[in-house]
């Protein structure tokens, strides 16, 4: 029934964020069990979610830029363009 109850409060909790806070937040969820997981230890758990955060919210930017895609150009700067037309999305 505890848990129950703490993974409803979860899910209402991320429900009026934003795309990039959801993502940010599910990211360091995940991040947080896989590396705990892992590794065994709080470090490896705390790694995990800082990755899982960072990669969860560039995940959920791109989804708040409906047309939009991210590219780099030679020198390895990223830059967001609209997409190619009947092309699909990329996102690095």
């Amino acid at each position: 029934m505890k848990k129950a109850l703490m993974l409803a409060l979860v899910g209402l909790s991320i429900a009026s964020c934003t795309p990039t806070e959801q993502g940010a937040g599910i990211g360091a969820a995940s991040g947080a069990i896989i590396g705990g997981a892992v590794t065994g230890n709080v470090r490896g758990a705390a790694v995990g979610a800082a990755i899982g955060g960072v990669s969860g919210a560039v995940i959920g930017s791109v989804a708040e830029q409906p047309g939009q895609c991210y590219y780099r150009d030679r020198y390895g700067r990223r830059y967001i363009d609209d997409c190619p037309r009947g092309g699909y999305r990329r996102a690095y």
